[in-house]
């Protein structure tokens, strides 16, 4: 049969999906097998989502204070990722950050006291989340785990590999903005993925160019905010703190997973432009843009050859 394009979209995790791949096994296979694509991601997001009682993340949170709940391999993995980010990040990155949510409201668009939030940082620490072999506990009563910061980026390169294993060799999954790709496109060229621009959300930045197997994962302060006298309130909270980090408007990175793309795209935009940038230059095989809160752009010295920006920008 001819090799075709197809277009799955789908709700996830509060927002839009989308799943593009090329198959010839004909109409009915692909229809399976998007179907079989997207119950892999709503089963992560279903086992990990914090809005949930009944998902792991739910459990630990009503068990924090308590004894050792029992995790299977994927959850112990997921935890041992966060923590891993809040420990490149010299804490800003904090899995129990979530807890902060009670004061920071951003569809209210209110900025909280600065005792309310001190209050609640008595709760964040990730050094207090205890994983051993198939146990995780979170030490102190009214600590809350949160794992949306590398969820996301998981459930796409599940959703990838698990393309890859049914015979897909092209694909682009999209959950959210961030991105997983297998292959190139079934005309032989790259996919293509835009970033916007952080202040004009109609206008897009740049633009990537995916040669093969790769994520591709954007953290803004657009996402979730809010200005206030001029001063703009963002959902990427600097846990050491409990307030918005400062200095980026945006960071996007190029690696060879979603997963790492979407980690290191997090650090480096709550190390801020000097120290974040020197982080994407220092690891290997990841390639990065970082946009300022005052729209300056700065890139990793390979971000020329894969995307349409400028050599030197």
């Amino acid at each position: 049969m001819e090799r075709t394009l197809y277009t799955v979209r789908f709700p996830l995790m509060g927002g839009d999906a989308l799943l593009k791949f090329v198959d010839d096994r004909g109409e009915a296979a692909a229809t399976r097998l998007g179907r079989e694509a997207v119950a892999e991601a709503r089963r992560i997001e279903q086992k990990f989502s914090r809005y949930r009682a009944t998902s792991v993340v739910g459990q630990l949170n009503d068990e924090a204070g308590g004894a050792p709940l029992a995790v299977d391999d994927e959850t112990e993995a997921l935890v041992r990722s966060a923590l891993e980010l809040a420990r490149l990040t010299g804490g800003r990155f904090d899995p129990t950050v979530g807890v902060l949510r009670q004061v920071w409201d951003f569809k209210r668009a209110e900025v909280p006291a600065e005792a309310a939030i001190q209050a609640l940082l008595t709760r964040v620490d990730h050094r207090a989340v205890e994983l051993s072999h198939g146990t995780v506990r979170l030490a102190r009563e009214g600590m809350e785990l949160d794992l949306g910061g590398v969820g996301k980026e998981y459930a796409a390169d599940r959703v990838a590999e698990l393309l890859k294993a049914r015979g897909v060799e092209s694909a682009m999954v999209n959950l959210l903005g961030d991105v997983r790709t297998v292959g190139r496109r079934g005309d032989g060229a790259p996919w293509l993925i835009g970033v916007q621009d952080p202040r004009d959300r109609a206008r897009c930045r740049f633009a990537i160019r995916a040669q093969a197997d790769c994520g591709v994962a954007t953290s803004g302060d657009y996402e979730r905010g809010f200005e206030v006298d001029g001063v703009r309130y963002h959902h990427l909270l600097n846990a050491t703190t409990g307030w918005p980090a400062r200095g980026l408007a945006s960071t996007t990175v190029v690696a060879p997973t979603a997963a790492e793309a979407g980690r290191l795209a997090t650090a480096s935009f709550l190390l801020g432009p000097e120290c974040g940038l020197q982080l994407l230059e220092a690891t290997p095989s990841v390639e990065g843009a970082l946009i300022t809160e005052a729209g300056e752009l700065l890139a990793t010295s390979g971000m020329a050859r894969i995307s349409d920006l400028p050599a030197g920008a």
